[in-house]
């Protein structure tokens, strides 16, 4: 299983923060994001990895380098071009070739723990896509996603409005007491995910989405599996977001399990 992590967005969010460094690169516990997600998927085995770069790329690259100090071999692609979501991958192209890949954006801590899991769900049948999902957020503000029995995916929808989720709820695909299943926005795809994302026309919002690349593979009955990201999922999208995982470092037991206060976010 190789990775891919996508680290080429600014961050414009997080203000004067981001004018030297991206995004990913901003520190929590005395440590760049990114490395907190390299050194999870290191963890659950995976030492193959493209770092997908963009603003200002040199920080990124001088960092991890060729991955030797992790053990493990990163290497790089550059975006050249931010339109959206669903092209944001399309650099690593190359890297992935025929093999099974994790996705995930360079701005999202989860338990170590996921990563393992994510690996163990996905092997657990002929699956050609894994989606991540939390509960407990405004779907209005990334995607809702509903599932069959089996927990695959049946249906995606990208930031519906309040309207539409009512709409689901009359129709029976949200019943009383079920959860509004949020994307997390880490995945796993087998490399025909790649055939999808080349398809794709701008969405509403001028941008690719892969989201709709994933409503594709649906339509075409490829078997998207979904799991549940157990304990905290956190998208530091913001200074606030940053300064609430600082404070709670200083007194909580851990990176990720000091964080159950702090919000998390659309994608």
């Amino acid at each position: 299983m190789k990775a891919v992590i996508l680290a080429a967005g600014k961050g414009t969010r997080m203000r004067e923060l981001t004018n030297e460094l991206p995004k990913p690169m901003l520190r929590v516990e005395g440590r760049p994001i990114l490395e907190h997600i390299l050194s999870g998927l290191i963890g659950a085995g995976i030492r193959d990895f493209c770092i997908v770069t963009g603003w200002r790329a040199e920080a990124i690259e001088a960092h991890f380098g060729d991955g030797r100090r992790w053990r493990c071999h990163v290497e790089y692609a550059r975006q050249e071009v931010q339109d959206g979501t669903g092209r944001a991958a399309e650099p690593a192209k190359a890297f992935v070739g025929a093999e099974d890949f994790l996705l995930t954006y360079g701005d999202i801590l989860v338990h170590p723990e996921t990563y393992p899991q994510m690996l163990a769900r996905f092997r657990e049948a002929p699956f050609d896509g894994l989606l991540t999902v939390t509960a407990g957020e405004d779907v209005t503000k990334g995607a809702i996603n509903f599932f069959d029995s089996e927990f695959c995916l049946t249906r995606l929808v990208e930031k519906p409005t309040v309207a539409q989720v009512e709409q689901f709820r009359r129709e029976g695909w949200l019943r009383p007491g079920d959860p509004a299943w949020y994307n997390a926005g880490i995945y796993i795809f087998r490399p025909i995910v790649f055939e999808y994302t080349a398809r794709l026309r701008k969405s509403p919002r001028g941008e690719y989405e892969l989201t709709d690349a994933i409503s594709g593979m649906v339509e075409d009955r490829h078997r998207i599996a979904g799991l549940r990201i157990a304990g905290r999922w956190v998208d530091v999208r913001d200074p606030e977001i940053l300064s609430a995982l600082e404070r709670q470092s200083e007194v909580g037991p851990g990176i990720i399990s000091g964080a159950e206060s702090a919000t998390s976010s659309a994608r």
